[in-house]
């Protein structure tokens, strides 16, 4: 079980932003922004590269939780960077699909 796993199942606390039947959204313990939300399914798909054809929608909705966010949490009009990690040589470091919400600064090109 992953560590958002146990934050679903309320196992670990989180400060949570957003949830809904799906969708789970809570602010990172290291942020790296002054606005950083990780924002995640409640159904375990380990990343994008992994995910079924079937979760599409689901997909979906979790950029849709972003631009939402952004707008409910004071970023959306100057800008903001959703990011999500792939694999190892992708920075993943938690193996349950996450969507980063970055914000509250700008951002820099490349990014890392």
């Amino acid at each position: 079980m992953t560590i958002f796993q146990k934050i679903i199942a309320r196992e670990i606390p989180a400060d949570i932003v957003y949830e809904d039947d799906e969708v789970l959204a809570f602010r990172d313990i290291q942020p790296q922004a002054p606005v950083h939300v990780l924002i995640i399914p409640k159904k375990p798909v380990v990343n994008v590269a992994l995910a079924d054809d079937a979760d599409q929608a689901l997909l979906g909705r979790l950029m849709l939780v972003a631009r939402d966010l952004a707008v409910q949490l004071g970023i959306a009009d100057k800008g903001y960077r959703v990011v999500t990690n792939i694999g190892a040589h992708g920075g993943q470091s938690v193996y349950h699909l996450h969507l980063h919400l970055l914000g509250g600064r700008a951002m820099m090109w490349p990014p890392g």
